[in-house]
């Protein structure tokens, strides 16, 4: 038996599915017997784990693990179940371990890595761990398997990249083995919403993003007929009324996108969806394209604007043809269509965070003239290790990433997942407060559509409240908004601590 543990990502209410896991249990499908835990349904994880390994004898534990809550609880259970079952194997995976596979395995509740896309990996893995004789694979047998890190000692080894596998090629997953019903989440497009994965990568090196060091610019998809499939299965399976694209970058072809449309259109139904995508690209879309995307049901585009600056876009390294000119294009493109447009901003960048936090201010203003219905998020530039200028940057006045997962997930670098709180040296407390301020204007301003709560009277109310500070551009104690916010929660969930 295989424990698979997914810890909390989320707060109540806001339960995605375990894509991960479900990804990694299709390979172990009439292959090993498997367990799903998730660490978003079960109030003590750490005594589940504990009573399922004692009933079924389980020798190995995989953890999924993303940087922010996911990884503070995987610290917390793993260092838990090392201490009461020492013999466990723990196999870590995901974002966090793939980044950072040298600080996970020095701890000691932590005995093997598995970097990117890891089904295949955590298989032949599997093959040495549970072999017949029960002995302990050797280093040279553990370096034959591709995308794995392992400790031997105190010595640290990393075996060769795995090539990734395309989606087209993936087995089906396997909804049957969690409860699907608790995964049916209310959002802005849907009572009955579900993810769905039908890429994965991106073609874009940005060096702020974490999918870089997962792909290094391979993206690999689901035809589009394929996606039409699974959303009809969501939809006449389980009762999804509506579907999030959790993709990387699901704009990637136009023309898989396009057949998606047409393939949704033709055999129904039309479910209305959310994805991510770049500015650049979806500017290249043809009308008729925009057209069909709109009768196939996109109703929100989630999209990486950054900066109102193109000189910070070239520093981040965005690639394409991003460009603020190009942003303003799109805002009034996704109005013409109406669909809502999703724009993040990173603020506070160097060489002059006062200068980055003001220009880029200007600028969302500029987007809220041209379509008022642009949902805007707020960031703080947060390293990653990624090679660039601004990673440079911050190491050059003394930025590091923390050497132990004690320190990752300690009250210092708490808000560091989260691009709340980055450690850069350039970042002083005036600047996350002017950003914190105005976001607490902005999103008065703008009350979030995507707070299915939040209408009539109550988005009127905070509305008015901010007016006269969004007019004029004093955003500094804005008391009355955060006590306004308290009682109403008009801020989204993922801008609280801008």
């Amino acid at each position: 038996m295989i424990i698979l543990f997914n810890p909390q990502s989320a707060p109540p209410g806001k339960t995605y599915l375990p894509l991960s896991l479900l990804a990694l249990g299709a390979f172990l499908e009439e292959r090993y017997p498997y367990e799903i835990i998730d660490g978003n349904l079960e109030a003590d994880p750490v005594s589940r784990i504990i009573e399922r390994v004692g009933q079924t004898g389980a020798k190995v534990l995989g953890v999924t693990v993303m940087p922010g809550p996911q990884l503070k609880q995987a610290v917390e259970v793993c260092r838990k179940i090392r201490q009461i079952l020492p013999k466990l194997i723990i196999v870590w995976g995901g974002y966090f371990p793939t980044e950072h596979p040298d600080v996970c395995l020095k701890s000691a509740y932590v005995d093997y890595v598995v970097k990117s896309q890891g089904e295949q990996t955590f298989i032949e893995l599997l093959e040495l761990l549970l072999r017949p004789d029960g002995e302990r694979p050797g280093s040279v047998e553990l370096a034959k398997v591709a995308g794995l890190a392992f400790r031997r000692g105190d010595l640290i080894q990393h075996s060769r990249d795995r090539a990734l596998i395309s989606p087209q090629k993936l087995p089906a997953m396997p909804y049957h083995r969690v409860a699907m019903e608790r995964y049916l989440i209310e959002t802005a497009i849907g009572q009955r919403t579900l993810p769905h994965n039908s890429s994965y990568g991106c073609p874009f090196l940005c060096n702020f993003c974490a999918v870089v060091k997962m792909v290094d610019g391979a993206w690999l998809a689901q035809t589009g007929e394929q996606t039409a499939a699974s959303v009809r299965d969501l939809h006449d399976r389980y009762g999804a009324d509506s579907i999030i694209f959790v993709d990387n970058n699901f704009f990637t072809s136009e023309k898989r996108v396009r057949r998606y449309a047409e393939a949704l259109l033709k055999a129904g139904p039309v479910l209305p969806w959310w994805g991510e995508g770049r500015v650049d690209t979806l500017l290249k879309y043809k009308p008729e394209t925009w057209e069909l995307m709109k009768r196939a049901g996109c109703d929100m585009i989630f999209m990486g604007a950054e900066s109102g600056s193109d000189e910070t876009l070239a520093q981040m390294n965005k690639g394409g043809m991003a460009s603020t000119a190009g942003t303003l294009e799109i805002a009034a493109l996704t109005k013409r269509y109406g669909i809502v447009p999703e724009f993040s901003f990173i603020m506070g960048n160097p060489p002059n965070p006062d200068a980055d936090i003001k220009s880029t201010i200007s600028f969302i203003k500029k987007i809220k003239t041209i379509n008022p219905a642009t949902e805007i998020i707020l960031y703080l530039y947060s390293p990653e290790p990624v090679e660039g200028d601004m990673l440079e940057a911050a190491q050059a006045g003394g930025f590091h990433f923390p050497t132990s997962l004690e320190q990752w997930v300690g009250e210092e670098w708490g808000d560091f997942a989260h691009r709340h709180d980055p450690h850069t040296p350039w970042l002083l407390p005036r600047h996350r407060r002017h950003v914190t301020d105005f976001g607490q204007v902005l999103n008065a301003r703008f009350p979030t559509t995507t707070n299915p709560r939040l209408t009539g009277w109550r988005g009127k109310v905070v509305k008015t409240a901010a007016s006269w500070r969004y007019r004029s551009g004093f955003y500094r104690w804005p008391y009355e908004l955060a006590l306004l916010d308290k009682v109403l929660a008009y801020q989204r969930q993922d801008t609280r601590a801008c």
